[in-house]
C-alpha cells in the first residue's frame, strides 16, 4: 500500500473514531455531561496553566467481521483487521484480510421480497440499517469502542494483500482496504447483501435480506491504545506549550 494511501485511511479512521463514542460503548473513560464555551476575556488572562498530560495515542485499530448463514446452509464470512501504529515518526499500517465460503448448497431456494438499499448512499456519520423481506430472519448490528492502556497488538508478519475475495456458485464474499477507505461485503445471487465500511463521509453497517430463514450479523470494534510517553518527551511538551502561552510583557 502507497504512503499516501496509508495516511489518507489512517485519517478516514481517526475522523469515524472521533465520531463513534456517543453511538458505542466505551470501556473506562469518564466524559464530561457537557462542554461549555471559555470566554474571550477569561482565555485572555490565562497564562501558563496549560499542562500537557503524559499519555499519548500509540495505537488505533479497527476490526470487522461479517458472519451470513443462509437458510440452504451456505456460510459466507468476511473480515478485515486494520492496525495503526503511532509510535514512530510516520505510522506503520498492518491490514489482514479474510473471506470464507462454506457448506454450499445449490439447491437453495431463492428469495421471494424485494428491498431496496440505494438510499444508503446519500447517508452520513455513523449508520445502521437492518431491511428484511421474508421470514424468520435474525440480523444483528453491533458497533464498540474500546480504550485501554497497555500492550501494542503484534503486526503479522509479511505483508498482507490490499483484499480478499472469493466467489462460489452465486455467493460472493470480499475485504477489501484501498484508497476510498475499508469495506467487507457478502452478497448471494438473488437473497441480498451483509456489509459494512468506513469511508470519507460514514461508518455503515447494513443487512439487507430477500428470503426466509437467514442468520446475518455485522460486528465492527474500534480500538485505541495509549502508553505513557517517556519523561524527556513529557518535559518537552510541556515546555514548548508553555512558550506558546505566554505573551510579550510577562506574566
Amino acid at each position: 500500500m502507497s504512503t499516501s494511501i496509508q495516511w489518507r485511511v489512517m485519517l478516514l479512521l481517526i475522523t469515524a473514531f472521533l465520531a463513534a463514542p456517543a453511538c458505542a460503548e466505551v470501556d473506562a473513560v469518564a466524559r464530561p455531561a457537557a462542554l461549555q464555551e471559555i470566554p474571550d476575556a477569561e482565555l485572555g488572562a490565562m497564562r501558563g496553566r496549560y499542562i500537557v498530560g503524559d499519555d499519548r495515542i500509540a495505537w488505533f485499530g479497527v476490526t470487522m467481521v461479517s458472519d451470513w448463514l443462509t437458510a440452504g446452509g451456505q456460510r459466507l464470512q468476511g473480515a478485515m483487521t486494520i492496525g495503526f501504529d503511532l509510535r514512530g515518526a510516520r505510522p506503520e499500517v498492518s491490514f489482514l484480510p479474510s473471506v470464507t465460503i462454506t457448506g454450499v448448497d445449490t439447491a437453495a431456494a431463492t428469495g421471494t421480497g424485494e428491498v431496496d438499499g440505494s438510499g444508503l448512499a446519500n447517508v452520513g456519520g455513523l449508520m445502521q440499517a437492518v431491511q428484511v423481506a421474508g421470514d424468520g430472519n435474525t440480523a444483528r448490528n453491533a458497533l464498540s469502542l474500546r480504550v485501554r492502556e497497555g500492550v501494542i497488538p503484534g503486526r503479522a508478519g509479511g505483508e498482507a494483500a490490499a483484499s480478499a475475495e472469493l466467489r462460489v456458485d452465486g455467493a460472493h464474499a470480499r475485504a477489501a482496504l484501498d484508497d476510498a477507505g475499508a469495506r467487507v461485503l457478502l452478497q448471494v445471487a438473488g437473497q441480498g447483501a451483509v456489509e459494512q465500511w468506513i469511508d470519507a463521509r460514514a461508518i455503515g453497517q447494513s443487512i439487507r435480506l430477500t428470503g426466509d430463514g437467514h442468520m446475518a450479523g455485522n460486528r465492527l470494534q474500534l480500538d485505541l491504545v495509549r502508553q505513557r510517553a517517556p519523561a524527556s518527551q513529557t518535559i518537552h511538551q510541556n515546555l514548548v506549550q508553555a512558550i506558546g502561552m505566554t505573551r510579550v510583557g510577562g506574566l
